[in-house]
């Protein structure tokens, strides 16, 4: 695969205003370097405050790194007369989707960005029609945002991305605040996404079972890469990750458990369906 991504050896740092007058900082990233290639799905995991969502900034130009470099599709984020071209390449979907509807009305809503990106008018419906049809929602475009569920909200704010033919879409923690049937639609359509359009794919998630169906995890701590790999290398590294209280999923933690009891685990499963049929080769073996 082609490289799409690279940040090479980024830090970042915040400055807050203490109420006596001071300025400190804090800083988030030490000398991180990831590389996203094109095409892929990769998830971000790592506690609250350990630099995801600053890469998500970053990723778009945003932000830009106090030391290192961010390049998008070979355009370094930190040149200032290419940032809107890192943005059309780049699109970021935040974690409350009524941070990012705008309109009253659903289509006009997803014509926003190709309207500020200057694509003609006739253009721009054939670009909402497609991007509601990508996302499911093309029979609610004459609905108001606001009557709409959190997964469906969230679909449209994916849909208002991706009318800006991004090449990549960032999404932080955009299933935080849904309930399970919500997560669901978001997570089928970012997985239509990338596996129909090929649209490379960086998902910031605090949900194992959303981590599992990436191609690829990186694992951050304390602003830098602790680990990544493909999920089944991540989430085979339990002790690892427990020692910096990172979870793993549910499946993966009960075949830990039964390995800790002396059963034996030849391959850690991720899914229901992985630790189904290791109980039930474990049942066969011990009956």
């Amino acid at each position: 695969m082609a490289e799409f991504i690279n940040a090479s050896n980024v830090t970042f740092k915040y400055e807050n205003q203490e109420d006596d007058g001071t300025t400190t900082y804090n800083t988030v990233l030490k000398g991180v370097s990831m590389q996203v290639n094109k095409g892929e799905f990769v998830a971000l995991l790592g506690h609250n405050g350990c630099g995801k969502s600053t890469m998500a900034k970053l990723f778009n130009a945003l932000q830009v790194p106090e030391s290192g470099t961010v390049t998008v599709d070979g355009i370094d984020t930190a040149d200032d007369q290419r940032v809107y071209d890192v943005r059309r390449r780049v699109g970021l979907v935040l974690q409350n989707p009524d941070n990012q509807l705008v309109a009253s009305i659903v289509e006009e809503d997803v014509a926003f960005g190709p309207e500020n990106l200057g694509v003609p008018p006739k253009e721009i419906r054939q670009r909402v029609d497609d991007a509601l049809r990508a996302v499911d929602m093309y029979e609610y475009r004459t609905h108001a945002p606001h009557k709409l569920s959190g997964g469906q909200k969230q679909r449209v704010a994916i849909a208002g991305i991706i009318a800006m033919e991004p090449k990549c879409i960032v999404l932080d923690e955009p299933t935080a605040m849904l309930d399970p049937r919500g997560r669901d639609e978001v997570m089928n359509t970012i997985i239509k996404l990338n596996r129909e359009k090929g649209i490379t794919i960086i998902l910031i998630t605090h949900y194992m079972d959303e981590a599992v169906l990436a191609d690829r995890i990186i694992v951050m701590d304390d602003g830098r890469v602790l680990t990544q790999g493909t999920p089944k290398e991540v989430f085979s590294q339990v002790e690892l990750l427990k020692r910096h209280k990172l979870d793993v999923p549910q499946s993966t933690q009960l075949a830990y458990d039964l390995m800790s009891c002396g059963f034996k685990v030849d391959n850690m499963p991720l899914n229901p369906q992985e630790c189904t049929q290791y109980l039930l080769q474990l049942l066969k073996k011990y009956s």
